[in-house]
């Protein structure tokens, strides 16, 4: 073992423990909620940030919904939620004709097809960012919808086909 000729760095006590020091670190009392709905034939989106995920924010969010697609029957697929089903979200529904709710089974998520979307959407407004206040994650969810719906397309539930094997086949059949 070599002595030390310099002073300890600072966060190590002279006998070599760190110091310990009260974590300083909080996120406050403010949560944003991002809605979001995704017209699957075409790929478009509309999302919302709310302060909270109750009855009157997703009715505000369905209205922006409809809004968005004047014509024609909307389906909204959807989780079970209190706020989904609660009795003034169903009595809004049924002012709202045009608006036909269908639940998702429990613990199948993955049959809804905007999560795949919202993979996507996480990864291009969330990620790898520290948000000041709402106001910021506000704005980024709005610029990232933007430039999701400026490259939308159709989606389509599974993966892909694979690609042929044709050149393999024909090197195959020619030896």
């Amino acid at each position: 073992m070599i002595p030390r000729a310099f002073p300890p760095a600072p966060g190590w006590s002279p006998d070599g423990h760190r110091i310990k020091n009260e974590i300083d670190y909080s996120r406050g009392p403010e949560k944003t909620w991002v809605y979001g709905a995704l017209r699957v034939h075409d790929g478009q989106a509309v999302t919302m940030t709310a302060t909270s995920r109750n009855s009157v924010f997703y009715q505000r969010f369905l209205q922006l919904v409809e809004e968005a697609n004047p014509a024609g029957d909307i389906y909204v697929i959807t989780d079970n939620l209190s706020s989904h089903n609660s009795v003034s979200t169903r009595t809004w529904l049924e002012d709202h004709p045009s608006i036909k709710h269908v639940f998702i089974p429990v613990g199948a998520c993955w049959l809804n097809l905007q999560e795949g979307w919202w993979r996507i959407f996480r990864k291009t407004a969330l990620a790898g960012r520290s948000f000041g206040d709402p106001g910021h994650i506000t704005h980024a969810t709005n610029v990232a919808t933007d430039q999701l719906n400026s490259r939308a397309r159709p989606w389509i539930w599974g993966r892909p086909a694979p690609p042929t094997r044709r050149l393999r086949r024909r090197y195959v059949y020619f030896l």
